[in-house]
């Protein structure tokens, strides 16, 4: 069995991928014009080549930060990469849209992005990967030790229903409403790596399970493991994957710094000594329908004794116990706006008051479309 070694982080570091669709501006339609954006981003910004990255799919571009120290940096990071992109993407006559599935699209008009390990995936999951049109957040925080990876991991998953209620963003697929928040969180898991991790106890039994993974052909490498929370050891990092693709800066700035707090605070709390609290995988896998189900209204189970909350009730407990890690993490306020999401509503509910208002799947798409306001940079 070969080792995985786990170059941790010296830092709680952050580092955020946001994946976006490219939609044409006429016809609210998936565009697959991706190619021709990265040839305008090699041709007139080269420099931000290493934050613009190809996905699956030809109708997908994905901004990544750098490492950064706090979620405002890492906002900063994004917006800044988006100025530039916005200005090509005028240009191509595409929109970038951030839900986590398109309200009408079809798999079947989508063509593949060229390279051998895209087209491997296909013909391995065949129909579940050509249906594959969704698009999500991902957030990596530092961990300094691999021996805190699982631990923390297998806690996180306490607060997965949480993550995805409030991220929630792709109640529509293939011309219907689902009756989900989160269709996307149901598709990505068909895939046969995908969806809830594993729980194990020891960094051994998960290089064990890497290893039987590897030598029955089931992966050929460590990032070919989909899970929705992953380490990610040649980063030095946990990789919360929960969340659906969000259509505007200020929901994913607060989402962002709720996932740096409860992964800093739970590492401080293992780093004390304590038993971090964890979850029957039974449990964790209900709360993850419960979740998509039903967004924001989901009453969800709190711990191993069943007790069950509604979420945003237990959401409220949650952010006034992390304001301490917030202050050290200098995200005060980038945290408060969690509560305008209870408030306010998640785009999931967003998307179905325009339906129920218009009827229109194209107005579902120009209003996730209209709430990305960031202004385009020479």
């Amino acid at each position: 069995m070969t080792p995985i070694e786990f170059d941790g982080s010296p830092a709680p570091t952050l580092g955020v991928e946001w994946e976006f669709a490219l939609t044409d501006k006429v016809t609210g339609d998936l565009s697959n014009s991706a190619a021709a954006l990265f040839a305008a981003v090699a041709e007139r910004h080269p420099e931000r080549a290493g934050k613009i990255h190809k996905e699956l799919l030809r109708n997908t571009v994905e901004l990544v930060t750098g490492v950064c120290r706090t979620t405002g940096e890492a906002v900063a990071d994004l917006t800044d990469t988006l100025g530039v992109v916005r200005v090509l993407t005028e240009e191509l006559g595409v929109d970038l849209y951030g839900a986590g599935t398109h309200p009408f699209a079809e798999y079947s008009t989508q063509l593949l992005t060229e390279g051998h390990r895209y087209a491997e995936l296909i013909e391995r999951t065949q129909w579940w990967g050509r249906q594959m049109l969704i698009w999500g957040v991902h957030v990596h925080v530092g961990i300094s030790h691999r021996d805190k990876v699982l631990p923390i991991l297998d806690s996180l998953l306490n607060y997965y229903p949480h993550l995805l209620a409030l991220s929630a963003s792709s109640p529509m697929w293939a011309g219907q409403d689902t009756g989900y928040a989160s269709n996307r969180a149901m598709m990505f898991q068909q895939l046969p790596t995908a969806g809830l991790p594993f729980q194990f106890r020891t960094w051994e039994e998960f290089e064990g399970f890497v290893a039987d993974q590897k030598t029955t052909g089931i992966i050929d490498h460590l990032n070919e493991i989909r899970w929705d929370i992953r380490p990610s050891p040649h980063l030095g990092t946990i990789e919360v994957r929960v969340c659906d693709g969000m259509t505007n800066v200020a929901e994913l700035q607060s989402i962002v710094a709720l996932i740096h707090c409860l992964v800093v605070d739970l590492d401080r709390r293992f780093t004390a000594g304590e038993t971090l609290p964890t979850m029957a995988p039974w449990l964790v896998q209900e709360n993850k329908w419960r979740a998509a189900r039903y967004g924001l209204d989901a009453i969800v189970i709190l711990d191993g004794n069943c007790r069950e909350e509604l979420v945003t009730d237990d959401l409220h407990r949650l952010l006034e116990q992390l304001q301490p890690v917030a202050r050290d993490l200098d995200c005060v306020d980038e945290l408060a706006g969690i509560e305008n999401i209870i408030t306010g509503g998640a785009s999931y509910q967003r998307q179905c008051k325009v339906y129920r208002e218009t009827h229109s799947m194209r107005d579902v798409v120009a209003s996730v479309v209209a709430e990305l306001d960031v202004p385009a940079n020479s």
